[in-house]
């Protein structure tokens, strides 16, 4: 369950509490989030949506580590990781948060097979444990088959697939998908959409997208809308969508 209002006694997955963050560009002061709170669950699937300009992918770059807030916290799984040193988010990061972009940033002179191995060979894996791992990953994302191809023989949801292949590849806590179909056409997109699903569904994960597509957002189980810094609930469901609830 996604809550954007809680009373702090959640006991969710993800915690964030009074979220701020604030630029400074040229002299002046741009506040993107201002007190933001949100819970959710182990096995949610979020959307976020709004204009561009309105914080979501800084709101994914805040809960993922990648960036720190102005103010306020956040944990993840017990873990508060506001005030981790950078080492040690560096650490939670490649244990816990698996990034799925836009652009896929494969590494064109690497195989499908060596670009979802990279995260591992930072681990004390064995051999033979990283190509369980990375043999698992592409099986589940249906590219077996094209292990030994390269970006340039594949097409651009194959890539996708790759990237998501890689983003899983470690067993992530959570995913975080910025934009994860930007790229492609409808029908690319549609099944890059239900690989997400499937992840959600059938392996378990947690998964916290933003999208401006709102065909690809009513597919999630929640989607929240940036406002003012501030999520507002917007639908629950493609059912409710469909049905003409709220976009």
């Amino acid at each position: 369950m996604v809550s954007v209002n809680n009373d702090g006694n959640s006991s969710g997955l993800i915690q964030a509490r009074g979220l701020n963050k604030t630029y400074r560009r040229a002299g002046e002061e741009i506040q993107v989030l201002q007190g933001l709170n949100l819970d959710v669950d182990k096995g949610d699937f979020v959307a976020f949506m709004g204009p561009s300009g309105s914080g979501k992918t800084t709101l994914l770059n805040l809960l993922g580590g990648l960036d720190v807030p102005t103010a306020g916290t956040i944990a993840v799984a017990g873990d508060e990781i506001t005030h981790m040193s950078s080492g040690k988010l560096t650490q939670w990061r490649a244990r816990h948060v698996g990034f799925v972009f836009q652009v896929y940033n494969l590494i064109p002179v690497l195989t499908a097979y060596q670009n979802v191995e990279l995260p591992l060979l930072l681990t004390r894996l064995s051999k033979s444990r990283r190509d369980e791992h990375v043999r698992t990953a592409l099986d589940i994302v249906g590219l077996t088959d094209r292990m030994s191809h390269y970006p340039r023989q594949l097409s651009g949801g194959q890539e996708q697939r790759v990237a998501i292949a890689r983003a899983i590849v470690s067993d992530p806590t959570f995913l975080l998908c910025d934009e994860p179909t930007g790229d492609l056409d409808r029908h690319s997109a549609d099944e890059i959409m239900a690989l997400v699903e499937e992840l959600v569904s059938q392996h378990g994960k947690t998964v916290l997208m933003v999208t401006h597509d709102p065909i690809v957002a009513a597919r999630a189980h929640s989607v929240l809308h940036l406002e003012k810094g501030l999520l507002v609930e917007a639908a629950k469901s493609r059912a409710n969508v469909a049905a003409g609830g709220a976009a």
